[in-house]
């Protein structure tokens, strides 16, 4: 029997129509035995034999996994990001590849602003010293008060300006990709952004090219007691550089929802200026739930496209 796989480690199927569509089809469905991202052993071994569909969460689908999923046709992206995938390898196997990235932009872009003021009011640590008996009167700084430089002006970045803007904040950005920004942000150089903003965010795509962007050399550029802001993806900071800087104070704190290795166990966890999210940007009930559809729907399309089902049946092939 012709399976597809849901590998994300949560996914309302009941309350999803295009997958009871799919399931109605004659297609078995199999979800996630872990609870939790599989490894590259695990995704591989989950999408052998008759799999050819996956709605995939951010588990490392590499040319190797590929190479076990023998009938596999469709990858559904339940996100954003596409640097789990090996596109080149799902296109040389006849792969075809779909994200969403629209549905979880604004679960995203909130949480970023929530990040930059929690950071900037010292939210974190206040309750910290509240909880061990304190009662501090923790001074602060104003969002109307900052420039904030977005690394990336996609889907999540222009949402981000425009919350920013809301609370009266000047807003720069770097993004080589696009010629003409929004109303009222002002694009410069990366050397630039990082030497004016006082507070920086990313929200650009990770690929090797953009292995550690945030590295000593541009902590170094940047402006004394910057925040820092990553709610995008782990790897586009230099995990080690970012923990020096949080300690001698270059920086005056930082946040992040994205690790080089999830689940995050690393030095950083002894820093009290910096916040620390389990990437969980995108789990907004709203957003998760149009992201959750789109993905399915994109499976469907997918699926129809290569001619495996017509009209929600099963192929006679």
């Amino acid at each position: 029997m012709r399976k597809f796989i849901i590998s994300t480690s949560s996914f309302d199927t009941a309350n999803n129509p295009v997958i009871q569509r799919l399931i109605q089809a004659g297609l078995e469905l199999v979800t996630n035995p872990h609870g939790r991202k599989l490894t590259e052993d695990e995704a591989a071994e989950l999408l052998k034999d008759d799999v050819i569909g996956m709605i995939a969460g951010v588990e490392p689908l590499t040319a190797r996994v590929i190479q076990c999923a023998k009938n596999l046709k469709v990858i559904s992206r339940c996100g954003t990001g596409m640097d789990s995938v090996d596109l080149a390898a799902a296109r040389n196997h006849g792969i075809t590849v779909y994200n969403t990235p629209e549905a979880p932009a604004q679960a995203v872009a909130e949480l970023t602003l929530g990040l930059i003021l929690a950071s900037l009011r010292r939210l974190c640590e206040t309750d910290r010293q509240i909880r061990s008996g304190e009662w501090p009167r923790t001074q602060g700084g104003l969002l109307a008060a900052q420039t904030v430089g977005l690394i990336g002006l996609g889907h999540i970045g222009k949402r981000v300006a425009k919350l920013c803007q809301a609370f009266e904040a000047d807003v720069i950005a770097y993004d080589p990709h696009i010629d003409q920004a929004p109303a009222g942000v002002t694009l410069q150089p990366l050397t630039q952004l990082l030497e004016t903003a006082d507070i920086i965010s990313l929200h650009t795509p990770y690929n090797p090219e953009l292995h550690h962007l945030i590295d000593a050399q541009a902590i170094a550029r940047m402006k004394p007691g910057a925040l820092l802001i990553n709610a995008a993806r782990g790897g586009l900071i230099d995990e080690e550089a970012l923990k020096a800087a949080l300690d001698n104070g270059q920086l005056s704190a930082a946040a992040l929802d994205a690790f080089e290795q999830e689940p995050y166990q690393g030095p950083l966890l002894q820093c009290s200026n910096l916040i620390l999210s389990s990437h969980v940007g995108s789990l907004a009930r709203e957003s998760r739930q149009r992201m959750e559809l789109e993905a399915a729907e994109n499976l469907l399309h997918g699926l129809i496209n290569t001619g495996i089902i017509h009209d929600a049946q099963p192929s006679s092939a």
